[in-house]
C-alpha cells in the first residue's frame, strides 16, 4: 500500500510541481558539521535526524534506531551509515534499513540541498519495522 501511494504521491505531485510546498526550510548546510546531524522536532511529537556525510549528502531517517528507539542523531556517521549509539546496530543513511544480520528500518524523509539550505519533506515519511 505505502509504496502505492508514494508513487502516486511522486507521480501526480511533480507533475503539477506541488512537490515544492511539502519541504519545509530547516537550516544551511552548513548548521550540521560533517559527519553530523541535527534534529527537527515535529509537531506530532516524532523527531527526524537530518545527518550529513563527509561529502556533504544529506539524508533524514526517524531519530529512533528500529532496535530499541536509540536517538541515530548522537550515533557516528560513516560513509552513508550511521550507528546506533546504544547497541552499535548500523542503519543505511539512504533507506533505513539495519545492516544484516540485524533485521529493521527506521522511516526516511526526503530531504535536499537548495541554494545551501537544508529542506525536509514532512509528509514523505515511511513507517520503520522494528527489530528484535
Amino acid at each position: 500500500m505505502f509504496i502505492c501511494v508514494h508513487l502516486w504521491k511522486n507521480l501526480f505531485l511533480n507533475s503539477r510541481n506541488i512537490d515544492a510546498v511539502t519541504f519545509i526550510p530547516i537550516c544551511k548546510l552548513d548548521d550540521i558539521a560533517p559527519l553530523g546531524a541535527r534534529r527537527y522536532h515535529r509537531s506530532d511529537g516524532k523527531v527526524i535526524a537530518i545527518f550529513r556525510t563527509a561529502v556533504d549528502t544529506v539524508f533524514a531517517l526517524e531519530d529512533k534506531c528500529p532496535h530499541k528507539g536509540g536517538p541515530l542523531s548522537q550515533g557516528i556517521v560513516f560513509g552513508e551509515s550511521v550507528a546506533c549509539p546504544l547497541h552499535n546496530w548500523c542503519i543505511g543513511l539512504k533507506d533505513g534499513h539495519a545492516v544484516l544480520p540485524d533485521v529493521g528500518v527506521a522511516a526516511r524523509f526526503d530531504v535536499r540541498v537548495v541554494e545551501g539550505r537544508v529542506e525536509l519533506d514532512l509528509a514523505s515519511g515511511a513507517c520503520g519495522i522494528s527489530g528484535d
